[in-house]
């Protein structure tokens, strides 16, 4: 759990808590079929009272391996992701708030959203990136394998049709 006790910052205008954590993915419930977190994930920053709230803000590390989709080679990335959030514990129609009570404030959940919500869609390697021939199956990122990936516009067939009558 990712627990920041607040009973020592207490209500001191401006004063910041430092915290820092370390997780896997599977303790943060942040697996996926398409990509794995490899190693620990690490989660640093600062707590401030700011005299209604408390604001939890920080930045996540985290080393994502996937399959490239069109290359299907391995990929690794580093990743930093910044956040911040406001706590309160009285609850607000201000949704954008969240509310705890007692002296610990989890932030767990901001954690695992936050890593989450980051995660592009599709897994590229490198948005230049060739795939495959669909002939073949070389690496196009590798050079050309020489194969004729000519494909004809469907629209253009009737007029092809009247070139091979000849």
């Amino acid at each position: 759990m990712m627990n920041i006790n607040i009973a020592e910052l207490g209500t001191d205008l401006g004063r910041q808590l430092p915290f820092a954590f370390t997780a896997t993915a599977a303790e943060l419930e942040a697996l996926s079929d398409d990509y794995e977190f490899a190693g620990p994930i690490e989660v640093t920053g600062n707590v401030v009272y700011t005299g209604v709230r408390w604001r939890v803000s920080g930045k996540i590390a985290a080393v994502k391996t996937y399959v490239c989709n069109r290359c299907l080679q391995a990929c690794r990335e580093e990743q930093l992701h910044e956040f911040a959030e406001d706590f309160t514990r009285e609850a607000t129609e201000d949704d954008s708030i969240n509310v705890f009570s007692g002296d610990l404030l989890d932030i767990e959940d901001l954690v695992r959203d936050t890593l989450l919500a980051a995660q592009s869609l599709s897994n590229i390697c490198k948005p230049d990136c060739k795939g495959l021939c669909p002939k073949c199956g070389h690496n196009l990122n590798e050079g050309d394998c020489g194969c004729d990936r000519f494909v004809p516009d469907p629209r253009m067939a009737a007029l092809q049709q009247l070139l091979n009558k000849d």
